[in-house]
């Protein structure tokens, strides 16, 4: 397994082998995730045998931008001005997912979980390759990593390790879905409904 710096070199490297169908793990602005190009079935499939993730459970895709997320998902008036004001952030929002090839490749029905998270170096990655899986780098049901040693040495099978250092965060994103203009809170993380709903 590689690790590299999060650096212009090691994130080149990365974006590679997101190309080639391999699995990266990476810091983001919550704990260290790991992720693959989300339109490679192999690679998904692989990502859930890796995390002993039910496969009934669909992972969230982390996007460079809204105006990338909005080439597969449909926005709303509403949810716009929420995604402005808390993106790049820790607000990971489902909403209705609108190209057909993912539905295929992730297993999905009709929706999807979309965040722009607040972190330089996931979003120089994001910025080659669009759009990443991004899911924990844990065992299904296991703490979540911040410290980069205790993640590479504890999470097997994956290609390339980019570190970038130990996360200051402790929670993980606060999920929401928005039905006629009403937040519903589906994970309370670092985000309240006080504070979104503002």
């Amino acid at each position: 397994m590689l690790k590299v710096n999060c650096d212009k070199e090691g994130i080149e490297k990365a974006s590679q082998i997101i190309n080639q169908g391999g699995i990266v793990v990476f810091p983001t602005d919550t704990v260290y995730g790991i992720g693959c190009n989300p339109y490679n079935k192999d690679s998904v499939k692989k990502i859930y045998e890796i995390k002993s993730r039910n496969i009934s459970k669909p992972f969230p895709i982390l996007v460079y931008s809204k105006e990338i997320a909005e080439r597969i998902a449909f926005f709303d008036e509403f949810t716009k001005k929420i995604v402005d004001k808390f993106w790049p952030g820790t607000l990971t929002i489902i909403l209705k997912l609108t190209d057909t090839k993912l539905k295929k490749s992730l297993n999905i029905s009709d929706k999807i979980a979309l965040r722009v998270p607040d972190h330089k170096c996931t979003l120089e990655l994001l910025r080659k390759c669009n759009f990443l899986v991004g899911t924990s780098a844990n065992i299904s049901g296991h703490a979540s990593f911040t410290n980069p040693d205790e993640c590479f040495n504890n999470i097997q099978k994956y290609d390339i390790f980019v570190d970038g250092g130990i996360i200051a965060s402790k929670t993980e994103s606060t999920i929401i879905e928005i039905e006629n203009e009403k937040i519903k809170i589906i994970r309370e993380g670092s985000l309240s409904y006080e504070e979104i709903s503002r």
